[in-house]
């Protein structure tokens, strides 16, 4: 077996030296030397991994062996190593954990001995943390115009890392103490926001959402590595503008000095004055001109001349969003909230038309001019009195206004005849007021009554009048005039009628020298008497061409009645005279035999007073039970209460021999009484006999 090994030993250096390079021939340099993570790039861990490739020899001696040292950052040699191999190399060294640059060299060596030139690489080593930053500085509260927000950061202290600074790694969240990097002592370049060396310490941030974000920074090395602790910022931003009330604007018009007082009023930031940045301000403009402004969420401002001002108000909060309209960082600013002032103090001008309108002059109409606010025929009045009395004024009930007028009805049917005078008091929208007594032609307004044409009413119980014409010759004309087979006034003004029966109720409208007065609305107006329950009834009815009206009445209770006529625009009202009429009491009366008998059984009177339901008083009608014989006159022997349906009942015995062989007549009557609606009234007579 050695002898078999021996021989292959000598055959490969037979066929080496068949093979061996020309004399004075080295090995190659390795090529593509490279680390593992970059050539020039700073590492935080001390393990190193390089890469490079076995060119060829080119007929030369084959690789024997590959050499590679490692020197400090001083120079010095403090590791060399065989590797033995010769295909393309891949080899993972460890520096010493002291920061620096240290240089790695790599080279060939042949079967001779030679060696080849060496390729060299640097491995940066560097696992020290640079210092921590302190809390970037950033605005108490951050508004709409602050974007885009640019916040420097704090530069670490020195001495840096070997490495230098790469830049800094930036988080935004909601998280307080949060890091911006994942791992607990180092950055990855793709974490590392800023990248420009110490230098880049300035962080552009385009928007943020309303509320409180925190920012998170730390310097991070050229190998990466982070301090142990981040620093932290709270972003507090508020992008809402603030929200103001204005008090003290009048509604409309008014005559006063308008004193403006805004609030304002911010969930956010607020509008308290302790901050580091622009103190809020609440501001008050008026027509344009240089605002009232004043510190914090309140301002005044007073509104004094007259005519229509636009009030404009607004207010920056402590984030310094701002709602005047003007323009912010490049960005126009949302529109002020506005008001309107309007302030009229000179009164109205007032004057009462030149004439009354003759189709209703009882209409009294007061024009009312303004050129500011305008009228405002609502509110004003009109009074009368006798003309030159001195007398206090009487308010008039006011009319629908109309369109620039004051307005108020006269009724001049309830005034004697004579001279009145007026005096209106008219208002613009803004209150103030003035008084006239004039017309608009400069006259006093001074009315003669009546106004109005006067009418006649006659009425009268029974049938409505009969009207004929009666014409005649005189001096060769036809002339007629009207007559009538009565006047009302011949008929009695007092009627009485049985219980239970209607009557006709009849009269005549007329005006000036008999005209009669066709469909118009008469009023039939029956007041009961006392105990008949309801007071009375009203009816109405309408006049027949001739101006005539009829009404039969219907039964009931005695009572008084008037027709009355209310009047017109062009007519004044009239009333008939009261008439009267009496209805008497109904009784009935039977006996319970025709005979009556001297010592014997009573003779029983029953009967009832009719009335309506619930006519008869709770506590009963009086009824005296009468006799008399005849040729004398009636005498009472009884007086009797009926129960509550008028009803009653009386036993009356015969003692008296006297009566014997006499023919009695008796009856009930129902005599007056205090709540009975009805006039005294007697049954029909009864004979009875005595034996």
């Amino acid at each position: 077996m050695k002898s078999r090994a021996l021989g292959a030993v000598a055959a490969l250096a037979a066929a080496l030296t068949c093979f061996a390079p020309p004399a004075g021939a080295s090995p190659p340099r390795p090529a593509d030397l490279r680390v593992v993570g970059g050539d020039d790039a700073w590492h935080a861990e001390n393990h190193f991994a390089l890469t490079w490739t076995n060119p060829s020899t080119e007929g030369g001696p084959p690789l024997a062996a590959v050499r590679y040292r490692i020197r400090n950052p001083q120079g010095t040699a403090i590791d060399e190593t065989q590797i033995d191999r010769r295909s393309d190399g891949v080899s993972s060294v460890i520096v010493p954990k002291v920061p620096g640059t240290y240089s790695f060299e790599v080279w060939f060596e042949d079967p001779a001995g030679d060696q080849g030139p060496a390729a060299t690489a640097r491995l940066r080593f560097d696992d020290i943390r640079p210092a921590a930053i302190e809390p970037p500085s950033v605005p108490s509260w951050i508004g709409r115009t602050a974007f885009p927000l640019r916040v420097r950061l704090a530069r670490p202290p020195g001495p840096f890392p070997v490495s230098g600074i790469r830049g800094y790694a930036v988080a935004i969240d909601t998280t307080p103490g949060a890091s911006p990097c994942a791992k607990t002592d180092r950055c990855t370049n793709a974490e590392t926001a800023l990248r420009g060396g110490v230098e880049d310490d300035t962080l552009t941030i385009a928007a943020l959402p309303e509320g409180t974000s925190y920012l998170h920074a730390v310097a991070v090395s050229g190998s990466g590595m982070k301090p142990a602790t981040s620093g932290h910022a709270v972003l507090r931003v508020d992008t809402t503008d603030p929200i103001t009330h204005l008090a003290g604007s009048p509604a409309g018009w008014t005559n006063q000095t308008a004193a403006l007082s805004a609030h304002a009023t911010d969930a956010g930031s607020g509008m308290g004055l302790a901050g580091d940045g622009s103190p809020p301000f609440t501001a008050i403009q008026v027509d344009g001109g240089a605002p009232t402004i004043a510190l914090g969420g309140s301002a005044t401002a007073s509104v004094i001349g007259e005519g229509v001002h636009r009030v404009a108000y607004y207010a920056r909060d402590a984030a310094g969003n701002l709602d005047d309209g003007g323009a912010g960082n490049g960005t126009a600013n949302r529109p002020p909230r506005t008001a309107w002032v309007r302030i009229d103090r000179s009164p109205p001008n007032l004057a009462f038309t030149n004439s009354q309108s003759p189709r209703d002059p009882d209409l009294i109409r007061v024009r009312i001019a303004d050129s500011l606010s305008g009228a405002d025929p609502s509110r004003g009045s009109v009074g009368v009195r006798k003309a030159g009395s001195g007398d206090r004024f009487q308010p008039l009930p006011p009319a629908p206004a109309g369109s620039g007028e004051l307005r108020a009805r006269w009724d001049s049917d309830a005034y004697p005849g004579g001279e009145y005078e007026f005096r209106a008091t008219g208002y613009d929208a803004a209150g103030n007021s003035a008084v006239t007594t004039r017309r608009a032609n400069g006259t006093p307004m001074v009315l003669a009554n009546p106004l109005k044409a006067a009418s006649a009413l006659d009425a009268g119980f029974g049938g409505p009048l009969l009207t004929w014409h009666r014409c005649a010759r005189h001096d060769g004309q036809r002339r007629c005039r009207r007559e009538t087979t009565s006047g009302f006034a011949a008929r009695p003004a007092t009627r009485t009628v049985p219980y239970g029966r209607g009557i006709r109720f009849s009269g005549r409208l007329t005006t000036g020298w008999d005209t009669p007065l066709s469909g118009m609305p008469v009023r039939i107006v029956e007041r009961f008497a006392a105990g008949a329950g309801p007071e009375g009834r009203v009816s109405e009815v309408r006049t027949d061409p001739n101006g005539a009206f009829s009404i039969r009445l219907v039964p009931g209770p005695s009572r008084a009645i008037t027709a009355n006529f209310d009047g017109g625009a062009t007519l004044t009202r009239s009333t008939s005279s009261p008439l009267e009429l009496l209805v008497r009491s109904s009784v009935r009366l039977q006996t319970s035999a025709a005979v009556a008998r001297i010592g014997g059984a009573p003779l029983v009177f029953r009967g009832r007073v009719l009335a309506p339901p619930g006519a008869i008083p709770a506590e009963g009608k009086s009824v005296q039970l009468q006799f008399r014989l005849p040729g004398l006159p009636w005498t009472e022997f009884r007086t009797v209460q009926t129960d509550r349906h008028g009803r009653f009942r009386y036993a009356y015995r015969f003692s008296d021999d006297d009566s014997r062989g006499a023919r009695f007549q008796f009856r009930a009557y129902a005599p007056a009484q205090e709540d009975w609606p009805y006039e005294p009234g007697g049954s029909r007579p009864i004979l009875v006999q005595g034996r």
